[in-house]
This record gives structure tokens, C-alpha cells and sequence, in this order.
């Protein structure tokens, strides 16, 4: 029995008047004797315990289990169950008779339901209320204001439910369905746009259809995958759109709230600055920043001012503390999305009897998914995945690598895990001047500044891999990675091999290599500067140039259309087997090279 139910009962033994409707409470039972079908419209309102005169409780349980059995409850029924007892010095069956008979109607059995539970709740806040001060005043010794607002928390838990129930109530599938073609009809109209929430990253927003209410979203990895920025990346991406339409729509939104468990605000901030200005993280953290880049960053963090960003850097808090904190965050300031840095250090309950570290995990899963339906909000959390992850040859986490216990995967509605290559292969350097360190080399331009997000669980849609781009020096995620320097010798390598190319693809590879010899130029500098792919020597040859020769020698007399269409479609064979290359803008023009032609 808590604290609560005892004061509860030492109240109602005392000579103190409370909050009661006697009135009411026979009013119901009266009503359910004389039609049994009113019970199934009352049957989530009000429960036994909720009537104040201990036979009116005895008589609702034995109703209820009549009636739950498919069997009728009425004076000559239930007397078989509640025997002689007294009601007043009234024997059973006529006092039960009086109640049946005072009730002339059923329409009103769910205002008397709702009664006699708001009664119940006003005796159990005012039980609530003393024991708050009993808890105060006679603490033991070693207690701290802490440890007794946790278990002042644990009473208000127990309470809450009791106090929403009957708010939520059946809807007919017309309702529903209603409801729904109406939203469906708005997606529509707004094609390309997720449903929810963009995470700023439409290549993830593609898979997830965004961040939904009231979606658990759990973003797990191994230490320096990215979880963190991630998470803060897209935080950063919600709050910029909800303010976006503050400004312009002049419409009222709510704010992003952040929990920091792990690290400061501070560092939180540097992080954001670091991945809206484009500064070297540690220059921001060390402050070794140039006069220019100080300026960048103040006027930056002025931008960013009016931010609907909150952010609690409190470091050890229990899932009670939490759940208040976002339902005061909630009420004060509207919430539109809910971050948590990280999982595994929430506590459960303070005063925890069992100290098994999994059922502590299951209580946390299960308070957060129970937050997100409450307040109607996606919650992103992230969480720390094993070390056994190391030690594989495909380090890409799974959902049995989530640590301590399977209830994240089952209390998530997606479950997202970062994973860079890049992170590995660097602690894999072998010795300069070796074949294993060109490989290596080669290798690393490869997959540097890649990340990927593997969408292992997803309740509304298809898992997969998301591949992205990640900028390590401002811990940034990007929609796809930046174009990197294509290498002629993997070029080579790929042409040596003959790949298969169609008729029309086989014949223009043909004349790009010969029209690289006669109608092509160097690459310059400023057009290398513009485009990462252009390799040192890379020869470009003018695209009207290689369409013409193409229109000459495979689709004479066509017209241009025609043409156009026809290189096109072997252009881009040629592309996806990875030997030629488009480059340029409409200003400067437009040129097609291939990368195994480059000038030595």
C-alpha cells in the first residue's frame, strides 16, 4: 500500500467531512439494476473504489462480475452474492429494491458516473495533500528534499491516469475515417513534404516520412558515430522551420526542448555554431578563432537569437523528473519536439527496490513512448550501443546490439543507428610506402566525409540505409556527401575490366576518347575550385561538341530532340558505370570528361 492509499483510508476513517455524493452513488447502482446496458456505458468512468460507502463498493464489484460473466444483475441476482448484510437496517434485497426504483431513467447514469469519480479524485488530492506534509514532517534523517520529491512524483504518477481516465473514448471507424481522408487530402496537396516534421534532411525524411506524433524515435550508435550531432542537427532544422513560421505566417508554434544528460549548454551551443558558420569545432571550443571568424560566430549566434531551442543541461534525472520537466516545458511554451542525450542515463524510479538494471531500462522505454502519446509529441532519444559491435567485421549496428534491454526496440517506432566507416578505417592506417597504404589511401578518399544512418526498424514504412554526408570539423550532417576528387587510377582500373555498355553507350565512349585528344581542354583552376570531382589533368570536352560528333555518327538526320534524348540515356550508362563525368553550370557552360584521359 503507498503513502497515498494509507492516508486515504485514515481519512475516510475520521469524523472529517470530505467530498462525497451518496445521492449520486445510489443514483448510479439504481440506474444499472434497472437496465444493465447502462454499466457498459459507465464501466470506464468509474471503478469500486471510487465510491465513498463501502457497500455501494462491495454491491459495484459484484455487479460488474455479474455482468462480466454475460449474466443479469438485479435485486434477486445479486442477494445470492452479498448474503444478509444490513444497508442501513435494510435487509439486502429491499434496499437494493429502493435503489432500482428510485432510478426512473438511465440517460443520466454517465453524469452520475463522472460524479461520483470527481468526488473520489477530490478525496484522493486531499489525501495527496497531507501526505505531502506527513512526508515533510517525518522524514528520516537520511532523507533528502530530492529523494522526497521523487517519491512525491511516484504518488503524482499514480494519481495522474486515475485522474485522465475517461478522456479517451472510442471513435467510430466513421470518425476515423473521416478524419483521416481529410489529412490525406492535405498531404496530397502538399506533395514532397513529409508528414510530420522534416529532420532537414530529405534523403532521411524520403524513408521516415518525418517526425510524426506520437512517434519514440531512438537514434543509437557506437561512441563518435554522430548520435549527438545528429540529434542536434535536426533540433536545430525544427526550431529554424517553427520560427521560420512565427515570421512569416504570424502563426503561433511551440519549441524544440532538448535534454542534455551528458553534455553542457554551453558545448551544445559551440556545436551549433560551429555547424552554422562552418568554424573548426575546436577552434570554437579552444576560442583560437581569427578576428573575422569571431565576428562570424557573434553575428551568427545574433541570427539565431530568437530560436524556439530550450535546452536542460541537468545531469542525472529520473524518468518521473523528466516527464515533469516536459509537461511544464509543454504548458509554459507549447512543444512541437523532444530530444533526449541519452537513454541510458535516465534513472528509473528513485526508490527502485529492484536494482535490475533491464527493468530499469523497460520503465524508462516505456515512460518515454507513454510521454510522446501524452503530450502528443515525436520524442527523439538516443541510446549507446554495445561493444560487441567492435569486434565484427561489419560494425553496422543491429537492433539486438542495443544495450541492456530489448524493450527499446520494442517500445520504438523507428530505430535509426550512425554509422561511419570513415571513424574505422583511419585506426586501421598501415606503414607509408606499402601496397596496403596506397589501398588504404584510396579507400579513405573514398568514404571520407560519409555517414550513414541505417533505418533498422520503421513501424509506418521501409527499413534501409540512408547515405549522407558528414563533416567531422562541425560535427555536421549533410542531405548527401560532398563531391570528392574522382581518381583516374579506380577509373582505369574499371575500364581495364570491359564493363557492358549498350549499343548507342559503347559507341559514344568511343568518340569521347577520341575527342578528348582533339577537342578538349585542361580543366583550370577556378573550374577545379567550383568542382571537387575535376581531377588534377582532367580534360573536358564542350558538351554541344560531343552531342554533335554523337548525332553524326549514331543518329543522323534525327532531330534534335531526338539527339538530345538518345545521349542522354547512353551519357548517363556511361555515368552509372562510373568512367565519365558530367561538370559545369548554365553560366559557364556545360562539358562531359572522362577521368582515365587526364593529362600526366
Amino acid at each position: 500500500m503507498s503513502a497515498l492509499q494509507a492516508r486515504l483510508s485514515d481519512i475516510d476513517d475520521s469524523t472529517r467531512r470530505v467530498p462525497q455524493n451518496i445521492d449520486a452513488e445510489q443514483a448510479l447502482i439504481g440506474a444499472v439494476l434497472i437496465n444493465n446496458d447502462a454499466f457498459r456505458k459507465v464501466s470506464s468512468l468509474v471503478e469500486a473504489e471510487h465510491f465513498h460507502e463501502p457497500s455501494h463498493r462491495k454491491i459495484w464489484e459484484v455487479v460488474a462480475a455479474q455482468i462480466a460473466k454475460g449474466q443479469v444483475a438485479n435485486p434477486i441476482t445479486l442477494k445470492t452474492y452479498l448474503g444478509d448484510e444490513n444497508f442501513g437496517g435494510q435487509t439486502v434485497t429491499s434496499y437494493l429494491a429502493r435503489l432500482a426504483a428510485g432510478a426512473t431513467t438511465v440517460i443520466n447514469a454517465p453524469d452520475y458516473a463522472r460524479t461520483v469519480a470527481d468526488t473520489a479524485m477530490r478525496r484522493r488530492l486531499i489525501a495527496f495533500g497531507e501526505t505531502i506534509v506527513s512526508m515533510a514532517q517525518d522524514a528520516p534523517v537520511e532523507a533528502t528534499t530530492a529523494s522526497l520529491f521523487s517519491a512525491i512524483e511516484s504518488e503524482i504518477e499514480e494519481l495522474k491516469p486515475r485522474a485522465a481516465s475517461g478522456q479517451a473514448e472510442f471513435r467510430s471507424f466513421d470518425d476515423v475515417a473521416n478524419s483521416a481522408i481529410e489529412r490525406m487530402c492535405t498531404d496530397w496537396q502538399n506533395e514532397g513534404q513529409p508528414r510530420g516534421l522534416s529532420t532537414g534532411l530529405p534523403a532521411l525524411d524520403e524513408v521516415m516520412g518525418g517526425l510524426e506524433a506520437p512517434d519514440l524515435i531512438i537514434v543509437g550508435g557506437r561512441t563518435a558515430m554522430g548520435k549527438t550531432a545528429l540529434a542536434l542537427n535536426i533540433a536545430g532544422a525544427t526550431a529554424k522551420e517553427l520560427h521560420l513560421r512565427r515570421i512569416k505566417h504570424q502563426m503561433q508554434t511551440g519549441v524544440v526542448g532538448f535534454f542534455s544528460l551528458e553534455m553542457g549548454d554551453t558545448q551544445l551551443f559551440d556545436r551549433m555554431i560551429a555547424a552554422e558558420t562552418g568554424i573548426e569545432s575546436w577552434r570554437i571550443r579552444r576560442r583560437k578563432m581569427t578576428q573575422t571568424q569571431l565576428e562570424k560566430v557573434v553575428n551568427t549566434a545574433r541570427d539565431l537569437r530568437g530560436l524556439p531551442l530550450h535546452i536542460d543541461e541537468t545531469g542525472s534525472l529520473t524518468i518521473a523528473q523528466l516527464a515533469n520537466k516536459a509537461r511544464s516545458l509543454k504548458k509554459r511554451r507549447g512543444l512541437e519536439l523532444l530530444v533526449v542525450d541519452y537513454l541510458q542515463l535516465i534513472k528509473g524510479r528513485e526508490n527502485r527496490r529492484d536494482p535490475n538494471r533491464a527493468q530499469e531500462v523497460t520503465e524508462i522505454s516505456n515512460g518515454l513512448k507513454g510521454l510522446a502519446k501524452e503530450l502528443h509529441v515525436p520524442i527523439i532519444a538516443l541510446a549507446q550501443v554495445g561493444r560487441q559491435v567492435d569486434q565484427r567485421d561489419d560494425k553496422r549496428p543491429m537492433l539486438s546490439d542495443l544495450r541492456e534491454s530489448g524493450s527499446i526496440e520494442q517500445d520504438a517506432d523507428h530505430v535509426l543507428f550512425t554509422y561511419r566507416e570513415e571513424y574505422y578505417e583511419e585506426r586501421n592506417k598501415p606503414k607509408e610506402g606499402t601496397d596496403a597504404f596506397a589501398a588504404w589511401e584510396r579507400r579513405m578518399k573514398e568514404i571520407a566525409g560519409v555517414a550513414e544512418v541505417v533505418v533498422a526498424k520503421n513501424r509506418h514504412g521501409r527499413t534501409g540505409i540512408v547515405t549522407l554526408g558528414y563533416r567531422a570539423d562541425v560535427t555536421q550532417f549533410l542531405n548527401e556527401p560532398e563531391a570528392r576528387e574522382v581518381q583516374p587510377e579506380q577509373v582505369r582500373e574499371r575500364a581495364a575490366k570491359k564493363p557492358t555498355f549498350p549499343a548507342q553507350a559503347t559507341v559514344l565512349y568511343g568518340l569521347l576518347k577520341s575527342l578528348t585528344l582533339t577537342k578538349s581542354h585542361v580543366a583550370s583552376n577556378e573550374q577545379r575550385a567550383a568542382d571537387r570531382r575535376l581531377c588534377k589533368g582532367a580534360r573536358l570536352i564542350p558538351l554541344d561538341v560531343a552531342r554533335s560528333a554523337f548525332a553524326g555518327e549514331v543518329m543522323p538526320g534525327e532531330t534534335e530532340e531526338k539527339v538530345k534524348s538518345g545521349f542522354r540515356a547512353a551519357f548517363v550508362s556511361l555515368v552509372k558505370g562510373g568512367v565519365a563525368f558530367y561538370h559545369g553550370v548554365e553560366e559557364t557552360g556545360f562539358f562531359v570528361w572522362l577521368p582515365e584521359m587526364v593529362s600526366e
